[in-house]
């Protein structure tokens, strides 16, 4: 498996990103704890969580998914052999919200305690926080990096000039600076990405774990009519905003490369981000052993410069 490191953090992560909010929601504990076993077994070592995943699922509060990963990490002791990475800022709860330090403070030990870990990899700003200054939010997670709580940190949905803004903040102050970005991107969802945010990244050496890397599964192939709605829970969102002249044409692309690969158009999306410059290690996640496989596969794959060139064509804005 080829390793890349996470930002300046020297934090060595695998090509892809196994997004946790599939625990505690999607899958059962059982499952998470098969699904983990095998992420260990492959390499591909590197789960991406949040605090708040998945208080929108029924009978959920959030904290479900750390829950379930601490259960593990107690159960397998294989704290040393995975990398963590959660987030913090989304709504938990009457006055758990933002990054105010004192939030920060109590959100972290909140996390450590459901992931029974004394560190966290890569802690995260799940959403720009204007209310407090940055100054305040990145004075408490240098703390944080000083006490060894956490390793490095991270900015989730943040837009170009404010991030621009919290890295100079950072070298003004000699705080700790955000070694990640996590933004939306994928052969449908380019132009907020490429506009603006890949320039910073770049510049200023950022690793970048995009998510929705396979557009909510429409770029699988899966959803092609609407007929496809019932397919999952979103697939009236997914059908809503990707069905569409332009998303047909992305999906003839990716099916004449996944028969000239011989493999899905899932693997070869998934391919086509991993082989950009400015990305770290797409998020992707998997709901079972056989879905996992597709994802181990797609590390392996290598595209000819000509099919990138052809898929950067067919899924060109306007």
């Amino acid at each position: 498996m080829i390793k890349k490191e996470l930002g300046r953090s020297g934090i060595q992560v695998p090509a892809l990103t196994f997004g946790g909010n599939v625990f505690g929601w999607t899958v059962d504990e059982a499952t998470s704890f098969s699904l983990l076993d095998a992420l260990v077994a492959n390499q591909l070592n590197f789960i991406d969580t949040a605090d708040v995943y998945s208080s929108w699922a029924a009978g959920n509060k959030g904290g479900e998914s750390e829950t379930v990963i601490g259960n593990w990490l107690k159960k397998s002791g294989k704290r040393e052999q995975v990398i963590i990475a959660t987030k913090v800022g989304k709504p938990m709860g009457a006055g758990k919200q933002g990054l105010s330090p004192r939030y920060i403070r109590q959100a972290v030990e909140d996390s450590l305690r459901r992931l029974q870990t004394d560190y966290i990899d890569l802690y995260q700003s799940h959403d720009d926080d204007r209310d407090t200054p940055l100054t305040e939010t990145l004075a408490a997670f240098d703390e944080l990096i000083k006490a060894g709580k956490v390793r490095a940190i991270g900015a989730s949905n943040y837009q170009a000039d404010r991030l621009v803004e919290a890295l100079q903040v950072s070298e003004q102050n000699g705080l700790a600076r955000y070694d990640t970005l996590q933004p939306e991107y994928n052969l449908y969802a380019r132009e907020g990405y490429e506009k603006a945010l890949e320039a910073v990244a770049q510049q200023h050496g950022l690793g970048v774990i995009n998510f929705f890397s396979l557009a909510s599964g429409f770029l699988t192939g899966k959803y092609r009519s609407v007929k496809d709605i019932g397919k999952s829970q979103r697939g009236d969102t997914i059908v809503t905003r990707y069905l569409n002249p332009r998303g047909l044409r992305i999906l003839a692309a990716l099916d004449q490369m996944a028969d000239k690969y011989r493999t899905t158009p899932a693997q070869i999306s998934l391919a086509w981000l991993i082989a950009r410059p400015s990305i770290t290690a797409p998020i992707v996640s998997a709901t079972s052993l056989q879905q996992l496989d597709e994802l181990v596969g797609a590390t392996r794959l290598q595209l000819q410069a000509a099919d990138i060139r052809a898929l950067d064509e067919a899924s060109r804005v306007g």
